[in-house]
């Protein structure tokens, strides 16, 4: 059975962030790693090379795949900062992105410019019920 790509690992999730070339890009992450381990209550982990992780799930598909994923996180990339919320495609978080400023989705990221072009009240609510909802999804034995 195939691992995923995107291990957790050891490195320095501050030393990543500080090689973040914009240093506007590089202060909103250091911001968003803050509001993460805020509301999600989690430390922050490095997942491969280039995510910063919150907490962690089990999945098992029922092609009988399974594996470890982050329950939520960011990459600060050169094109935009991604957020991966899981689950808030899935689920009716309509009223909360309407609320939440100038973003675009794909797949199970948000992708934001930079921070101040949302509104960081609903960021944060949106980043404590798509973590809760993966929790209560995927609960830990």
């Amino acid at each position: 059975m195939a691992e995923n790509k995107t291990q957790p690992t050891d490195a320095s999730v501050d030393d990543f962030i500080n090689q973040t070339e914009s240093p506007k890009k590089r202060e909103d992450a250091f911001r968003i790693k803050q509001i993460m381990e805020e509301e999600t209550g989690e430390k922050a982990i490095m997942w491969g090379p280039s995510i910063i992780g919150f907490g962690q799930y089990h999945y098992k598909y029922e092609s009988g795949r399974e594996g470890d994923f982050l329950i939520t996180g960011f990459a600060p990339r050169k094109s935009a900062i991604s957020l991966y919320l899981l689950g808030c495609m899935e689920t009716s978080f309509d009223e909360l992105f309407a609320k939440l400023g100038k973003y675009k989705t794909g797949a199970s990221c948000v992708y934001i410019n930079k921070l101040s072009d949302v509104d960081e009240t609903v960021l944060r609510e949106l980043i404590r019920t798509a973590y809760q909802y993966m929790k209560d999804k995927y609960p830990t034995k």
